[in-house]
């Protein structure tokens, strides 16, 4: 099962602990981790099951690409790391 880390900033709004979740896809392990953690889904995702603009998500180290669909690949040994991501100058 991939690892699946929300960072401590998140963590101040929606308690996530880490976890582990199986799924081929973000979509997929974000879908079973929402499962036990219902409260979550809304902070990460917008009304159209996309991420949400203020957060990114990372899977082994490389951004993901389909911010939409969340199709981006994830194995069994990779790590999903969800920010909020900061903006501002």
């Amino acid at each position: 099962m991939a690892k699946v880390v929300f960072t401590p900033n998140i963590q101040r709004h929606v308690a996530l602990p880490q976890t582990e979740a199986s799924g081929r896809t973000v979509r997929d392990v974000l879908d079973a981790v929402f499962a036990d953690h219902p409260q979550a889904r809304g902070y990460v995702l917008d009304d159209q099951s996309a991420l949400r603009k203020h957060m990114t998500i990372f899977v082994d180290g490389r951004i993901i690409h389909d911010r939409t669909r969340l199709t981006d690949a994830v194995n069994e040994s990779s790590t999903v790391y969800v920010f909020q991501a900061l903006s501002g100058g």
